[in-house]
């Protein structure tokens, strides 16, 4: 029978934490000698670097190299060993059956060749698939146990990439980067988007782990991260405390849940274009004033109609208004008021927790409830009649705690309004409006008596 001359080299290794592809140079280099001991012509080598061969993932020089034999473009394979080819009886089955339509009979190993078209060959083949199978399970199982007794005892898991705000060893504080994590958590409290965050980060050169760029997802994953607070989470569970130190909270942590609860909840996702949307109300009927554009004035305006129901009679050059009411911000963040407010606003954290406690449980009882219903336990009228004042009370509950997120982001900003002054033109639109939401509970906007701008009109409503 003629020598092979084309045949396929595969090699494969399941784990490459280094990344430098030793362990495949390895099976590779020994393929190859073997081909040339038996004269083979090799004509394509195959690798697949840092992927398993148990899990089920995708191999997709695997695929390729399937194909090929498919194709009739292969007329043996070498590998290091069988189960570099294959740890699971099933994909042994499909490669046995592309192999023997394909009329491919010779199969090599570093340490005996198959002859997959006899019954002894394909016998033997299956009985070191079965057994590669098995010993992968036993082994994912002890890595598994590994790792929830690493959890379990706060120690960092594996994964090659440093976490942001600590060390390669993924317990010590990186100081700069922590800085970082608190500047945009209270940021994200306060009422800033993630997506505004990130523009920020990547326009100031703060650079990520990875060099990558700063996206929302990126941002959302960091403040998500119990890591940050302190606390080990595996398989996306909550063990219990971590060995590294906290950056945040866990109450802050919290806020950063609740918030984007609050945020879900709103369904905001349009960019903002006006500092004060939905911060203004109209001072004859008391409902909100809305954005509105009429030629090159930008405005707010009580909008009548089935959309709004407002009256239709208030109206307010916008830039004039944004502008008081912004140096009126800035000027009382300097006041001694709000220093007082700031001196007492630490109290306001077992009220935060009692709170957050509660809306938790509520959420539990809505939880119940959809199931009961699900179940067949209830009708629809007896779903709705339970249902609705459980989502009266949520809705007050994250009024609630939506005015104290805003008020714990004052640690920031008291004492800073001459500093916030100057550089607030170089800030993002959604920033100037987390800083005002953090002092500015609304503002009434009365009648007007002339022509020109008064801002006597306007009558704040300060947070605290």
């Amino acid at each position: 029978m003629n020598s092979p001359r084309a045949a396929a080299i595969y090699a494969r290794i399941s784990s490459d934490p280094s990344g430098q592809s030793l362990g495949v140079q390895r099976q590779l280099e020994d393929c190859r000698r073997l081909a040339a001991d038996r004269g083979w012509s090799v004509a394509d080598e195959y690798v697949d670097n840092d992927v398993s061969a148990y899990s089920g993932k995708r191999r997709p020089e695997y695929e390729r190299m399937l194909a090929d034999v498919r194709d009739g473009l292969r007329d043996a394979v070498i590998v290091y060993n069988m189960d570099r080819l294959t740890r699971r009886p099933i994909e042994l089955e499909e490669f046995t059956a592309v192999c023997e339509r394909a009329g491919l009979r010779y199969v090599a190993t570093a340490t005996a060749d198959v002859d997959l078209g006899s019954d002894d060959g394909l016998f033997m083949a299956r009985i070191t698939a079965a057994v590669a199978a098995k010993e992968s399970a036993r082994k994912s199982e002890r890595v598994r146990r590994k790792m929830q007794q690493n959890a379990e005892l706060g120690k960092p898991g594996g994964g090659s990439n440093r976490p942001y705000g600590y060390e390669d060893d993924k317990i010590t504080v990186n100081p700069a980067e922590a800085a970082i994590i608190r500047e945009v958590v209270d940021r994200y409290i306060a009422g800033e988007s993630a997506r505004a965050i990130a523009e920020d980060l990547q326009e100031r050169g703060v650079p990520t782990t990875t060099g990558a760029a700063w996206r929302s997802t990126t941002l959302r994953g960091l403040l998500l991260s119990p890591r940050i607070a302190g606390l080990r989470a595996h398989r996306g569970e909550i063990v219990g405390k971590a060995v590294w130190e906290p950056i945040i909270t866990v109450e802050q942590r919290q806020q950063v849940l609740n918030t984007l609860e609050q945020k879900k909840a709103s369904g905001r996702r349009a960019p903002r274009r006006y500092l004060l949307s939905g911060l203004l109300r109209c001072g004859k009927c008391g409902g909100k004033l809305y954005s509105a554009a009429r030629v090159n004035e930008r405005r707010y305006v009580c909008a009548s109609g089935p959309d709004h129901r407002g009256c239709g009679g208030i109206m307010i050059n916008a830039p004039r208004a944004e502008e008081w009411l912004t140096a009126a911000v800035l000027y009382r963040l300097d006041t001694p008021d709000m220093q007082a407010v700031l001196t007492g606003q630490h109290a306001q954290d077992d009220r935060y927790v009692a709170l957050s406690g509660q809306r938790e449980k509520l959420e539990g009882r809505m939880r119940e409830l959809a199931a009961m219903f699900s179940e067949g336990e209830i009708s629809r009228l007896e779903w709705k009649a339970a249902r609705d004042p459980l989502e009266a009370q949520l809705t007050g509950v994250d009024h609630q705690l939506s005015r104290l997120s805003a008020s714990s982001n004052l640690d920031r900003l008291v004492g800073h309004g001459e500093a916030l002054r100057e550089g607030w033109e170089q800030m993002t639109l959604e920033r100037q409006a987390a800083i005002v939401r953090s002092v500015l509970d609304y503002a009434t906007v009365h009648p007007a008596t002339g022509n020109r701008f008064d801002p006597g009109r306007i009558q704040p409503a300060w947070v605290l």
